[in-house]
């Protein structure tokens, strides 16, 4: 008999399976951690109280996915307050990705990780116990996008792999400065979206991209308005750059976006 945590787990991954996703690049970049457990790096921690640094989110930086739809905490405790909840899918059918910033153990002796949230709201990086995301994944690209220089960099382990001209978001609809990363890839039609598209965890009061004012990086059929602030909060690159860029950038990839 199929408890209710085994029910959501297999509708977790038929509705995954559904919609398709691109694949996340398997490359030496994007990969389930090494060793004979997931959370090989949590084994440093040996009592309730321990933390340890699991992304720098520059040159190493982790990342997994939901098990469950569980709450969200503000601290490392069943106790502590709920500030979110877990989900499957992003706003496009896609399996959500959650950063994974840092473990502790609770004072029972449980493993729990930190994790940044993709929302609009204040709060955006909770805990949750370790069992509740899936492995974990490691990738060691960072992009930055400067909004002054209208210039988007992609480094891999620190070096400079990739740099292009972007087109940022309008005084009316700025692209938000902050801490983000890759959440999807797509692909594109060839049509205002260029041939390739990625959802970020960035959130514009107005976007270019549908279902929630999601802040992606794609193509573009406008050129000729790169350099410049063309968009609604997206960030267009031009599609022979975004092509280069759909070798390199993997699903995880922390984003700083820098005024």
């Amino acid at each position: 008999m199929l408890t209710r945590a085994r029910t959501t787990r297999l509708m977790c991954a038929t509705l995954a399976a559904l919609a398709a996703p691109v694949p996340v690049i398997a490359t030496a970049e994007t990969r389930p951690l090494p060793g004979p457990s997931v959370y090989d790096p949590l084994a440093a921690l040996v009592k309730p109280g321990d933390t340890v640094r699991l992304s720098d989110e520059r040159r190493i930086t982790r990342w997994a996915r939901a098990n469950e739809p569980h709450p969200i905490r503000s601290a490392a405790r069943t106790s502590a307050r709920t500030v979110n909840r877990l989900r499957f899918l992003t706003e496009d059918t896609l399996p959500e990705v959650y950063l994974v910033l840092d473990g502790k153990l609770d004072s029972k002796g449980a493993p729990w990780l930190r994790i940044r949230i993709p929302t609009r709201a204040k709060v955006r990086t909770g805990w949750v116990p370790a069992d509740m995301l899936s492995q974990l994944f490691v990738v060691r690209t960072r992009l930055v996008i400067d909004r002054k220089a209208k210039r988007a960099t992609l480094f891999k382990a620190g070096r400079k792999i990739w740099q292009a001209p972007v087109g940022i978001g309008k005084a009316s609809a700025p692209t938000p400065v902050g801490d983000f990363w890759v959440r999807e890839r797509l692909r594109g039609d060839g049509g205002a979206y260029g041939p390739w598209a990625f959802g970020t965890s960035a959130y514009s009061n107005i976007s270019d991209w549908p279902k929630g004012g999601v802040v992606g990086i794609h193509g573009t059929n406008q050129p000729n308005l790169i350099p410049g602030r063309p968009s609604s909060g997206c960030v267009r690159v031009r599609n022979d750059k975004i092509k280069q860029l759909a070798r390199l950038l993997p699903v995880g990839t922390p984003i700083s976006i820098v005024r």
